[in-house]
């Protein structure tokens, strides 16, 4: 993880697009080493964010929605840009029997910090998730060498 990475992805503004972006933010973290659960609250996250952009907001022209993360060595920053809607993101209070409305809850409790921008192309949703490096002695693959014993 010594290394930043980043990634944008323009997918279409549909429900397909989650599972393909998440793919791909996984794909990415494992590259860079991520540690396991971090990859799994991280993937979290952007799946939340999509997945409220499509809900609540109007797509990106030509019917797209644009997905953006950065991997630094302490986080991984992800956004989620859509073509607005008429009430901006906020966390919602939702009754105990309630089927949604929890999910920017969730997004804040797994970041540091998340907000919204909103511009004249749309509205865009961030959030900065805090990620561990694998330890170098879980990056190897097989086991310690075993010598014979020849006598």
């Amino acid at each position: 993880m010594e290394v930043t990475e980043a990634s944008v992805l323009l997918l279409p503004f549909a429900a397909s697009s989650v599972g393909a972006a998440r793919r791909r933010l996984v794909s990415d973290l494992i590259a860079a080493n991520v540690y396991d659960s971090a990859v799994c609250d991280v993937a979290l996250v952007i799946s939340e964010l999509l997945s409220n952009a499509l809900r609540h907001a109007a797509p990106l022209p030509g019917s797209k929605i644009r997905v953006a993360w950065q991997i630094d060595a302490g986080s991984v920053q992800v956004s989620v840009s859509d073509g607005g809607a008429p009430t901006v993101p906020e966390l919602g209070e939702p009754t105990q029997g309630a089927t949604g409305g929890r999910g920017l809850r969730i997004v804040e409790k797994l970041s540091r910090c998340w907000g919204t921008s909103t511009g004249a192309e749309g509205t865009t949703v961030w959030a900065e998730v805090p990620v561990r490096p694998v330890p170098t002695e879980m990056t190897a693959v097989g086991g310690a060498a075993v010598a014979a014993d020849s006598g």
